[in-house]
């Protein structure tokens, strides 16, 4: 009985999860003057239309609830960084780094890439990506430009106000630590040393941000990737809803970035570090027994996880928590923007009143 409650409530709870998100739109002055994001898929918003490799979704069905069509976000619609942009009352989308241009840039740039990780050499197995250390070279260049149009010191000032945020990681597992017929890192590391490795290699990278005149920024955990459709699929759950080593070597990912924060905040005068809980891309809600039976995402998904090329997808999209076999839905998104909200209220509003 309580599953089956569970079952009828849920979708309901989403449903609300949509209309507050849609509600708190915030419209007019946007409260920070420009907004830069880097990462991965979950975040990309075309980077990797142009470049050789499998990860990039320019096609359909992705994009089949966005505007104009598919664009190369992996999801039906907008991705949590088009959402949270919405809610810092930016009017447009952000443009990504191939697509922007001079007139946009003191807004802000997304240079997020699909398959990309931390490691130079995560995601490489199925093609070109743009990696973090490449995604802060082309900040860097978009910096330059600033300069260029503005000048050194209103550039620095205009820099220091924006918002920075950061979503990346859950490949250097997926993609990396967990398919050792590509990579040797599972041999070489345990899952704690692993991470170790990895925050360090990240904490240079966020300094090297932090040079680039970035003084707010999100840095975001990794989600329960064990949950996700293609682990559940693919690797052994022994008997779990989830693939729990999984899900246990990023939490050692996780602890260590939310330590990395609080050194970040203690350690740069005049920046400000705020930790972001991944909870809210849907992974763990599927191991409710209401979504028990969503793990199978919502179109027709090829060997590598993605949608199958102009296949109909799921019609009941805004009840479904993953659209292919590793991203969220644009409800799962938006369902991510309110928990942060929710949970993080206190910390976000003493994150951003400083902006102005």
């Amino acid at each position: 009985m309580m599953a089956h409650e569970t079952r009828l409530l849920l979708p309901v709870f989403l449903l609300l999860i949509v209309t507050f998100c849609e509600q708190n739109h915030v419209h007019g002055e946007p409260k920070v003057p420009c907004y830069f994001i880097f990462g991965d898929s979950l975040v990309d918003s075309g980077n990797n239309n142009n470049l050789e490799t499998i990860a990039k979704v320019n096609y359909p069905p992705y994009g089949i609830d966005f505007p104009g069509g598919p664009t190369g976000r992996f999801t039906n619609g907008r991705t949590v960084a088009d959402i949270m942009g919405e809610l810092l009352g930016f009017d447009d989308f952000i443009p990504s780094f191939l697509t922007v241009d001079s007139s946009e840039i003191l807004k802000g740039v997304n240079y997020a890439s699909g398959s990309a990780g931390i490691r130079q050499e995560t995601g490489k197995q199925l093609g070109v990506n743009l990696d973090l250390s490449k995604q802060l070279e082309n900040h860097q260049t978009i910096v330059s430009r600033i300069v260029d149009m503005v000048g050194i010191e209103p550039a620095a000032s205009h820099l220091n106000k924006c918002f920075y945020w950061s979503v990346i990681g859950s490949n250097d597992y997926l993609n990396n630590y967990f398919i050792p017929q590509h990579y040797n890192t599972s041999s070489e590391y345990t899952p704690d040393k692993y991470a170790e490795a990895l925050v360090k290699q990240y904490s240079q990278q966020i300094m090297t941000l932090y040079n680039s005149g970035a003084r707010k920024v999100a840095l975001n955990g990794i989600g329960p990737i064990g949950c996700a459709p293609y682990s559940t699929a693919n690797y052994d759950t022994k008997g779990s809803l989830c693939v729990d080593s999984m899900n246990d070597a990023v939490n050692y990912f996780n602890r260590r970035l939310k330590s990395l924060v609080n050194q970040l905040n203690n350690d740069l005068a005049g920046a400000k570090f705020i930790y972001l809980n991944a909870v809210g891309f849907g992974s763990e809600y599927t191991a409710s027994p209401g979504f028990s039976f969503k793990l199978n995402g919502c179109c027709k998904a090829n060997e590598h996880g993605q949608c199958v090329p102009n296949q109909t997808p799921c019609m009941f999209r805004s009840l479904s928590l993953f659209w292919d076999l590793f991203h969220p839905t644009e409800v799962s998104n938006k369902l991510f923007c309110t928990i942060i909200i929710s949970i993080s209220e206190e910390d976000l509003v003493k994150f951003f009143v400083e902006f102005s």
